[in-house]
């Protein structure tokens, strides 16, 4: 990695296992969508542990254990850079749960995510997720609206990755971060450094910077000390941008 070492490798929840507080339970999306029956059996089997800097929540190639949940902090989806060049597909915010696709079909992450800064994560195991998916009407539906619009995030993703201007390319990632679908706990402000979106817009940190000086003279966002504030969200995810002159760098 560049400014940080991978550290634990899936065994965030394995290694500091603990029950959820009643906050980090408000936090929890799907939890109000369940009957009471539902509910208890979900907070039986519901863990939260905490990820350093570094830490693998998933790994490629190990096989599937919980359907996880970011409570607080962020983390970015990724793959395998030793089979060619560092691609982030997405970061996850505070309030988003992922990994439903592959909790579905019970087969081995084809993705890495990491911690890029102390997070807390929340996990329900394998099998009171197909517990649920076989017994809860709500929860089927919470997670075919996840499917949903995760498909509509990832088509997004593979139209930045074609984009030319630096300036939207972070707005298009703004954007994902602040979804109230995909990340219902972040609302209007996120806490996140400019080397934090670098590394998930894959852009240098100057240039990054340089792109959310754009976003606020247009009045899309206001950077905050330690964050950023979205002021128009609908303007992040489909307003234009002059293209850069030729010949400019993406940093």
């Amino acid at each position: 990695m560049t400014a940080f070492t991978a550290r634990r490798s899936a065994a965030v929840l394995r290694d500091s296992a603990r029950q959820a507080t009643p906050d980090e339970l408000r936090e929890i999306p799907w939890l109000h969508r369940l009957t009471d029956a539902e509910r208890e059996r979900a907070l039986d089997a519901l863990v939260v542990g905490e990820a350093e800097p570094g830490d693998y929540i998933c790994r490629i190639g190990r096989p599937v254990t919980y359907w996880f949940g970011l409570v607080d902090g962020l983390l970015k989806m990724s793959n395998d850079e030793s089979q060619g060049p560092a691609i982030t597909f997405t970061g996850v915010a505070p309030g988003g749960w992922f990994g439903e696709g592959t909790v579905l079909k019970h087969e081995q992450y084809r993705y890495n995510i990491q911690a890029l800064r102390r997070s807390r994560v929340a996990g329900l195991p394998v099998a009171t997720f197909d517990w649920l998916i076989d017994h809860s009407l709500g929860f089927n539906r919470f997670v075919m609206l996840q499917l949903n619009e995760r498909l509509g995030q990832f088509i997004a993703a593979r139209e930045i990755d074609r984009l030319n201007n630096p300036d939207l390319r972070v707005a298009r990632n703004l954007a994902a971060l602040f979804h109230p679908l995909l990340s219902p706990s972040v609302g209007g402000s996120l806490r996140i450094t400019q080397q934090e979106l670098a590394y998930l817009v894959g852009l240098s940190r100057q240039r990054t910077n340089e792109a959310l000086s754009t976003l606020e003279r247009l009045g899309w966002i206001r950077v905050e000390y330690g964050g950023v504030k979205v002021l128009d969200l609908q303007a992040l995810r489909s307003g234009q941008i002059e293209p850069p002159a030729p010949g400019a760098s993406l940093g």
